[in-house]
C-alpha cells in the first residue's frame, strides 16, 4: 500500500554509489552553440543545430537538421553532464517544454547542461504536405470483418498519397528506434559519454528505443507519465482503460456532491452510460465549425467525449456535465468540436505517421474483435476498440519498431512519476522492467509533472538525477 511522505527527502536510499568526488570537466561538444533569438527566452538559453540521416540505414543519404537548445550548467565547477528532455506528443517539440519548465529546473540545472532538441517528428509535423494534414475519412468504430477491410483500404489510399506527395523522405522513417538514433546524434555532438534522460508521455517509446539501442550510454533516466510500448498497444490502452473507468466513477461522486453540476442528484456516471447506449443505437446529428456536419455515435463520445481530469476548481467537469445534460436531450453541441475534431485527426495520415511506425495499429479483424471484448471486462463504460490503433489500419510501411521485451539487464535504476488518478500505471509498468527502479505517485489529477511545475515530484527527480538517490518504494506525493 502507497504511504504517503512528509517531504521530497524522506526515505531516500541510495542506489547507486557515486565514483569519484571530483565532478568531470565540461564536455568538448562539436555543436556551434549561439544565444537564441526571440523574445521572452530564459535567459541564458543557448541555440544550435545538427544534421542527422533520415533514414539510418543509409547514413550518407538525405539529411533532416534538429534545432538544438540548452540552458548551461550554473555551478561550472560542479558539473556532472548533460540531461536531455524527450519529449511526447509524438510531435511536441522539447525546446518549447524546456522553456516552459525552465524556472522549475533551476535546481537540476546547478549541476547540469539542460539540453532539448525538435525530434524529427516535430519537424515533418511543420513540413508535410497538405495531403497528409487530410483525413482519409472521419474515424468510427468497425462492426465486422467486412467494415474492417473497408476502413484498411480506405486509410491505405490517404497513406499512399501522403507518402507520393511528401519531399522530405520522413513519411516512412518517424519510428521511435529512428528517433533513439538522433538522441545519440545529440549525445555525440555533445561530446557525452553517457546522458541523463528526462522522458514524458509518448517520449517513453522513444526512451525505450533508446535502451534498446544504446544501453551503456545512459547514465540516469527520468520517466514522468509515460508509456510502456514494449507490452504492445493493446495491452497499454487496456491499462489506461481502468484508470477511465475509476474517474468516471469518481465524477459521479464529485457530481453528487456538487449542487453546480448539470446532472446532479442523479446518478450521473449512469447517465453518461446512457447517453453513449442511446447513441450507438442513434447516432445524434452535429456540425462543427472546422469539420462540417457529422454525428456522435456512442464509440465516439466513449472514445473521446469524456474528461477524466476536472480542472481548476472543477470546470471541466461542470462544463462536461452540461454537455451530456444537452446530448441526451439532443443537443450535442457540446462535445461537436472535440469529439469531431478527434474523430479525423487521428484519421489523417500525417499525424498517424508519427505512430504507426511503433507498432500501434491492429493486426486484423481478429485481434480487434478480441481486444473489445478485454475493454468490455475492464471498463465497461468505455467499451470499444481503440481509435489510435485503428487509424493505423491500412498502414504501408513495414512496422520499424515493433513491441517486444526489454533487456533490462546492466541498467541503472529509474525514477517515475505517475499521477495514481491517471498514467501511474503506465509508468510503473515501465520502471518495473528495471530491476531496483522505483515510481513515485502523485496524488492528484493531471499528466507530465516536471511539465506542470509540481514541486514534490521535480524535487525528486533533481535528487535522482543529481546524486543517484531514489525515493523509498511507496512514496507519493501529495496534490499542489
Amino acid at each position: 500500500m502507497l504511504g504517503k511522505l512528509t517531504g521530497p527527502a524522506a526515505g531516500l536510499t541510495m542506489v547507486a554509489a557515486l565514483t569519484g568526488l571530483t565532478p568531470p570537466a565540461a564536455a568538448q561538444s562539436g555543436v556551434a552553440w549561439r544565444p537564441c533569438a526571440g523574445e521572452g527566452l530564459p535567459e541564458g538559453m543557448e541555440c544550435a543545430a545538427i544534421k542527422v540521416p533520415v533514414d539510418w540505414a543509409r547514413p550518407r543519404g538525405r539529411k533532416v537538421e534538429l534545432e538544438l537548445a540548452r540552458l548551461p550548467v550554473g555551478e561550472p565547477g560542479r558539473r556532472i553532464g548533460s540531461v536531455l528532455g524527450v519529449p511526447g506528443g509524438p510531435g511536441a517539440d522539447g525546446i518549447e517544454d524546456l522553456k516552459h519548465a525552465a524556472g522549475d529546473l533551476t535546481e537540476l540545472r546547478r549541476r547540469f547542461d539542460l539540453v532539448a532538441y525538435k525530434p524529427r517528428n516535430a519537424v515533418w509535423r511543420e513540413r508535410m504536405p497538405a495531403s497528409c494534414g487530410r483525413p482519409a475519412l472521419t474515424l468510427s468504430e468497425p462492426r465486422d470483418r467486412r467494415q474492417y477491410a473497408a476502413l484498411s483500404a480506405t486509410m491505405a489510399k490517404g497513406f499512399k498519397a501522403c507518402r507520393d506527395d511528401d519531399r522530405t523522405g520522413l513519411f516512412a522513417h518517424l519510428d521511435s528506434l529512428s528517433v533513439a538514433r538522433d538522441m545519440d546524434a545529440v549525445r555525440q555532438a555533445l561530446g557525452e559519454k553517457r546522458l541523463s534522460l528526462m522522458a514524458n508521455s509518448y517520449g517513453g517509446v522513444p526512451a525505450a528505443a533508446y535502451i534498446r539501442l544504446f544501453p551503456q550510454r545512459i547514465r540516469a533516466m527520468y520517466l514522468d507519465g509515460v508509456v510502456n510500448q514494449t507490452e504492445g498497444w493493446p495491452t497499454t490502452n487496456l491499462v489506461a482503460a481502468g484508470g477511465m473507468e475509476a474517474a468516471l466513477t469518481r465524477f459521479g461522486r464529485w457530481c453528487a456532491e456538487t449542487p453546480a453540476c448539470a446532472l446532479h442528484g442523479q446518478d450521473a456516471a449512469e447517465v453518461w452510460r446512457e447517453l453513449t447506449r442511446d447513441a450507438d443505437r442513434e447516432p445524434i446529428p452535429v456540425t462543427s465549425e472546422q469539420f462540417g456536419e457529422g454525428e456522435l455515435t456512442g464509440w465516439r463520445l466513449r472514445s473521446f467525449g469524456f474528461v477524466p481530469d476536472p480542472g481548476q476548481d472543477g470546470s471541466r467537469w461542470l462544463a462536461f456535465a452540461a454537455s451530456v445534460d444537452k446530448a441526451r436531450r439532443g443537443d450535442g453541441s457540446g462535445f461537436a468540436e472535440f469529439v469531431l475534431g478527434n474523430a479525423n485527426v487521428w484519421a489523417m495520415p500525417g499525424a498517424l505517421a508519427m505512430t504507426c511506425g511503433d507498432e500501434r495499429g491492429y493486426t486484423g479483424w481478429d485481434q480487434l474483435r478480441e481486444y473489445r471484448r478485454q475493454f468490455r471486462e475492464v471498463a465497461p463504460s468505455f467499451a470499444g476498440a481503440s481509435f489510435d490503433a485503428l487509424g493505423c489500419t491500412g498502414w504501408p510501411v513495414e512496422v520499424a519498431n515493433p513491441a517486444r521485451p526489454l533487456d533490462t539487464r546492466g541498467l541503472p535504476p529509474m525514477l517515475g512519476v505517475g499521477t495514481l488518478e491517471g498514467d501511474f500505471p503506465w509508468t510503473e509498468r515501465f520502471t518495473q522492467m528495471v530491476p531496483g527502479s522505483v515510481t513515485v505517485g502523485y496524488d492528484g489529477p493531471g499528466h507530465v509533472m516536471y511539465l506542470s511545475g509540481k514541486k514534490c515530484p521535480i524535487a525528486y527527480a533533481t535528487a535522482y538525477l543529481t546524486e543517484l538517490r531514489l525515493p523509498a518504494p511507496g512514496t507519493v506525493c501529495p496534490a499542489e
